[in-house]
């Protein structure tokens, strides 16, 4: 089993298709082709199911998963090892993203991170939270930004901690835009924009439920931005981290009975990164 295949497998995986995964790893598609049914040949079992439509995992690809992330973690590990000895001039780091982190200008601590070690390649990824948790245990990423109001996982060691305030946004207009607080109460039915997928929307559902309202979800977006648009569309309010609301220049008030915040973890698999990389990252990060 070579490096090489690993990468391609986790590619289709990934993808979903031969011809997605070729133009992902810059190879033509009939070389890829070629490596995957060498891989399959030398563990004596299909890794994939392939129709006219899609290519899924077998039972066999999804137990490879997690071994392929490891070896693809453990290689970038041994390569941040060597770098380490030439000062880390060379080598690779992987962190993930919430959208909504507000805590850390992110892109500014990673253009100055890149400013100080030039030669090493940054892979950013942003995702929902069970995704980078998960991601992360994996060793498919370094580090994450994580965001919530429970612990975090057992397998995964927080390195830093902040406090992320949530907010009520509405749009011109609405009965509470002039509000600067607002009870939890005072939303039951009414309509309300779902950050779709994210640990906002588990959490506003949470407080709902256990406060025994209804909350009245009458659209989903799965991208920030967009949901803001909505909100001042006119087609309802939405619960989102206080600097976004700030920026949208809309009305927003803070959330009572309960308030509403949340933490924002940076973590990783261990007390210490294995990678050089990920650990002068993180170093940066703290710092």
């Amino acid at each position: 089993m070579e490096l090489r295949q690993v990468e391609h497998f986790l590619a289709v995986a990934r993808c979903g298709s031969f011809t997605g995964a070729a133009q992902e790893v810059h190879v033509v598609q009939s070389a890829l082709s070629a490596s995957i049914r060498k891989l399959e040949a030398e563990l004596g079992t299909p890794l994939f199911e392939r129709t006219t439509r899609r290519v899924a995992l077998t039972e066999a690809g999804r137990t490879l998963m997690p071994l392929a992330h490891r070896i693809v973690a453990d290689v970038v590990a041994a390569r941040g090892e060597m770098a380490a000895v030439t000062g880390l001039t060379s080598g690779r780091v992987s962190i993930g993203t919430i959208q909504t982190l507000t805590v850390v200008d992110l892109p500014l601590k990673l253009g100055d991170f890149r400013g100080r070690y030039p030669g090493i390649r940054i892979h950013v990824r942003d995702g929902t939270v069970p995704d980078l948790a998960a991601a992360v245990a994996s060793g498919e990423l370094d580090l994450a930004f994580l965001a919530g109001d429970r612990p975090l996982a057992d397998e995964l060691f927080g390195f830093g901690q902040w406090s992320q305030q949530l907010v009520l946004l509405c749009h011109p207009g609405h009965r509470l835009e002039r509000r600067r607080r607002v009870r939890l109460a005072e939303l039951d039915d009414e309509p309300f924009l779902d950050f779709s997928g994210s640990g906002i929307q588990a959490m506003v559902a949470r407080r709902f439920a256990d406060a025994g309202l209804r909350q009245n979800r009458v659209c989903e977006a799965t991208h920030m931005p967009l949901l803001v648009e909505l909100v001042s569309a006119g087609l309802g309010v939405t619960i989102v981290p206080q600097p976004v609301a700030e920026k949208s220049g809309l009305p927003f008030a803070r959330l009572e009975q309960p308030s509403f915040s949340r933490a924002i973890h940076l973590a990783g698999r261990g007390p210490t990164p294995t990678n050089p990389a990920a650990r002068a990252l993180l170093a940066h990060l703290l710092a």
